[in-house]
């Protein structure tokens, strides 16, 4: 007892942000969040001072669950995106972008952070009003009758991260995978509740990413026991199959906690083994011809079944356990027990197995019995980092478009709605402030500070876009950010030197006018672009931007609002 230190106090830090060290931090993580931003964004590479497994990347979950923080105000920040993350997989830079920068801008004022706060939060209940107008000027509708949106929404998402290495061509035929695959778990007669399906990624390196296919049902690894011969037992009008989620490796780990009772002269290994070939014996006589296993069989087990011309399938793993039950006929109920007889209202059915070579995998491919919403898609890519990139970058897409069935509405991408939105806001506040929203204390003045400072927060997301040098312009119309060169001669003029806005909506025959992004410009109310027949738009999916910009608002009123910091340093 002697040896035992006292107990050491916490560590109480007043007015965190008022630490250099802290904003100095803050702002170099707002730095790497920047340069990685948009399809032209800057890798980075995350490895550990000891070696081990370097990742390439510029998606915002794989970077902040790579780099490690460890002052209390950043992992805040940290914990905040990557929640926002793990529920709409997208924006993530966006937020960690704009908290950081309207915690920066709230500093430089020269106003009480009370009264920033306030005006903050009004600030993002204007914009949400907005957005879910049917008015809105940076809102479009998707189109489920027609897939050019879909695949706008996809390509947006997988064209934003340069790591996947992809082609122009790939590109396109990768978002349409994505969009096919997304369609196909979606049931084509449902009433009530809809269950979606689900898609399974399969990845094969050292191929072009042009070798991507989709496949209908499941892709599974080959067992070493089988081989293409064996499947011409298969009575291919309806093949049953057996899902078991426990372990039929015959270990007695596996028969739980408690204490075995042996009896003298009595073998546990063989009397559990006995009752697996028992098992066994029933599914033959059953007529399954399909085993599938989320854990490990017994090599006794499967040598019998294979004399039996029976397939078995193990270490499925957790993951394809809910897909393979939902793509069979029936709807295989897994089984949880060898011991017991297994009740045939748990079997069920699929139409075909066969065998698929992809990439350089030789591949079991079970085919569904019916219309299925279980599909595979088979993504390839030239090496591992950009492989993980591309698996991790389709899985994102996948969910934005099913998000879009909840809420069927996109924003414009390219910088174009943060503008548009900045635009709004200037216009909306130029126009008079409510004095009951102004309270004790704030001036109107304070107001279009604050307001101000909101404004060039969600204009400098905007330009965080560029990384080349270039100049961001907006629009003097509709509010929509254009990228122009870096050092264009005075005497040019714009319409000379831009073609596109961001999203792809506008281009420069519209009869516009522009000024450069954050820089004096005169106050003007945006409106809705003309309808367009542009067929490559970037768009951004509507829910994850909308959540995305309350938590980055929400994160930085609570950082700004932080008076102490409290640390157990034992």
């Amino acid at each position: 007892m002697s040896r035992l230190s006292n107990k050491k106090t916490s560590l109480c830090t007043a007015e965190p942000l008022s630490d250099d060290k802290v904003c100095q931090k803050l702002a170099v993580f707002r730095q790497i969040f920047t340069s990685c931003f948009g399809p032209t964004g800057r890798l980075k590479q995350i490895h550990n001072n000891v070696g081990g497994h370097v990742q390439t990347t510029s998606t915002s979950a794989v970077l902040l669950k790579g780099v490690f923080t460890s002052h209390p105000v950043l992992k805040l920040l940290t914990a905040s995106v990557l929640n926002h993350i793990s529920c709409f997989s997208d924006c993530g830079l966006f937020a960690a972008i704009l908290s950081c920068a309207l915690i920066e801008n709230a500093q430089r004022l020269n106003i009480e952070t009370g009264i920033t706060l306030k005006v903050y939060r009004h600030l993002l209940c204007l914009c949400k009003d907005y957005l879910n107008q049917e008015e809105c000027g940076c809102r479009v509708r998707i189109d489920f009758g027609n897939s050019q949106s879909l695949l706008s929404l996809a390509r947006s998402v997988i064209a934003s991260k340069p790591a996947c290495m992809l082609t122009y061509k790939e590109v396109q035929h990768v978002s349409s995978l994505v969009v096919q695959a997304f369609l196909q778990t979606v049931p084509c007669e449902a009433e009530g509740s809809v269950c979606l399906g689900k898609v399974v990624f399969v990845s094969v390196e050292g191929h072009r990413a042009m070798d991507s296919a989709l496949f209908p049902g499941l892709l599974v690894e080959m067992p070493e026991m089988l081989s293409a011969s064996d499947l011409k037992w298969l009575d291919h009008r309806a093949i049953t199959l057996a899902l078991f989620n426990t372990s039929l490796s015959g270990d007695l780990s596996e028969t739980g906690d408690g204490t075995l009772e042996v009896s003298c002269g009595l073998s546990p290994e063989a009397a559990v083994l006995e009752l697996l070939l028992r098992m066994g014996k029933q599914i033959i006589s059953d007529g399954v011809a399909l085993l599938a296993c989320q854990k490990v069989v017994h090599p006794v087990l499967k040598q019998y079944l294979k004399e039996h011309h029976v397939i078995v399938i193990e270490r499925l793993g957790i993951s394809l356990m809910e897909p393979l039950s939902q793509m069979t006929e029936i709807g295989a109920l897994p089984i949880a027990s060898f011991q017991s007889p297994v009740p045939s209202k748990c079997y069920g059915q699929l139409s075909n197995i066969l065998v698929k070579s992809f990439g350089s995998r030789q591949m079991l491919n079970l085919i569904p019995a019916g219309d299925s919403t279980v599909c595979s898609l088979g993504l390839c890519n030239r090496n591992e980092t950009t492989l993980n990139e591309l698996k991790l970058t389709c899985q994102n897409a996948e969910h934005v478009l099913r998000l879009s069935l909840k809420s069927p509405f996109a924003l414009f991408g390219g910088g174009c709605t943060e503008t548009h939105l900045a635009a709004y806001i200037r216009n909306k506040c130029s126009s008079g402030v409510d004095g009951t929203l102004l309270g004790p204390g704030c001036s109107p003045t304070q107001f279009q500070m604050a307001a101000d400072s909101f404004c060039r927060a969600l204009e400098s997301v905007g330009r965080s876009l560029e990384h080349d040098g270039g100049e961001s312009l907006v629009d003097l119309r509709c509010g929509h950010r254009w990228s122009g060169p870096g050092g264009a001669a005075p005497d040019v003029p714009w319409k000379d030197v831009v073609s596109l806005c961001g999203c792809g909506r506008l281009d420069r025959h519209e009869g516009l006018q522009w000024v450069i992004l954050g820089g004096k410009g005169p106050s003007f109310s945006p409106t809705l672009p003309a309808e367009s027949c542009a067929q490559h738009l970037v768009l951004d999916s509507f829910p994850a931007k909308l959540n995305a910009l309350q938590v980055a608002v929400e994160t930085a009123n609570l950082i700004l609002d932080l008076k102490y910091v409290i640390q157990d340093v034992n």
